[in-house]
């Protein structure tokens, strides 16, 4: 990296509370091979060791940000963003890593179909017993070159048998993303990720898919990284509706939209019916199996696992 040239990649780390693994993570941004990489940790008013853990690196190779209130996942992100200097900006998570080729084949692919945006297949690593495994079936994501609005709504449905491309986190042509003004929703608790990668799609962002599985999801034994919540699925909705407001959604995408918004309305009715029946709210509970019968079929499978199912999609994305 020169200072005429600047970094070939801005990788923004949101950290908050993340003295456990943010060493693991930086590290894996400073190993990619063949690229020019800043690493811009930004932390989130962390209580822990975290803000010492970011500063311990050489500052030439890690540039800190340290936030004067906690603003949350998306404007941390935001923080990020308004921080970073290279062609092309990605996020990693603070308890996630990369693997060394991850970077320079998704920008080799991006270039090669002159896209904006690159995702790639998802290794999900067990921490206890150190079992790892593709997020994505490698044959299915090669036979997906890229990736329609259209196919990433569909893929982000509740309550249905579908992979979550949610998971997913691209990388982005940094002057896209500023010549569209694109910055992450800060009301957004769970789900900002998803609205930026729609958003990006919607404004005409050509998206190209790595089939590899660079990036490396840790799953920590005994750890409970997402409990959601009524207010987090209302808030999607809103979310959802904004996007639909500023974006004019046609055929397909305004399709599996339909879908997706009768599946997190599923979602909210279920959590509500749930809230009811643990407070003991009979009356409540059937009004919402009134308003909205189909909450009803997903006790059929008991509560926790129905929950836990929900919120997997989200698992590590939101404090």
């Amino acid at each position: 990296m020169s200072p005429e040239t600047g970094p070939d990649v801005s990788v923004v780390i949101a950290a908050f509370n993340a003295q456990d693994t943010l060493a693991r993570a930086v590290d894996s941004a400073l190993r990619q091979e063949g690229v020019a990489v800043e690493v811009v940790v930004i932390d989130d008013c962390s209580t822990d060791g975290t803000l010492e853990i970011a500063r311990s690196f050489a500052p030439a190779a890690v540039r800190v940000v340290a936030l004067e209130r906690n603003r949350g996942p998306g404007g941390a992100r935001n923080a990020g963003l308004e921080a970073a200097r290279g062609r092309f900006v990605v996020v990693l998570d603070a308890d996630d890593k990369m693997h060394p080729q991850r970077l320079t084949r998704m920008i080799g692919r991006a270039e090669e179909k002159s896209a904006q945006i690159a995702v790639d297949n998802i290794e999900v690593v067990q921490e206890e017993g150190g079992t790892s495994a593709a997020m994505f079936p490698h044959e299915m994501l090669e036979g997906m070159p890229e990736l329609s609005l259209a196919g990433f709504i569909a893929a982000n449905l509740m309550f249905e048998e579908t992979f979550s491309f949610g998971y997913m986190k691209p990388i982005f042509e940094r002057a896209f993303i500023e010549r569209h003004g694109l910055r992450y929703d800060t009301g957004l608790r769970i789900g900002e990720d998803y609205i930026f990668l729609a958003s990006a799609l919607a404004e005409g962002g050509r998206c190209v898919v790595e089939p590899q599985a660079l990036y490396a999801y840790h799953v920590r034994a005994g750890s409970i990284s997402r409990v959601l919540e009524l207010h987090h699925v209302e808030a999607m909705l809103e979310a959802d509706a904004a996007l639909m407001q500023r974006y004019r959604l046609e055929g397909a995408a305004l399709a599996a939209q339909s879908r997706r918004t009768r599946s997190l309305e599923r979602a909210a009715s279920f959590l509500a019916l749930v809230g009811h029946l643990k407070d003991r709210a009979a009356l409540k509970a059937l009004g919402t199996a009134w308003r909205d019968p189909a909450a009803l079929r997903h006790l059929r499978m008991p509560i926790a696992a129905r929950l836990s199912r929900l919120a997997r999609p989200f698992a590590g994305q939101a404090r």
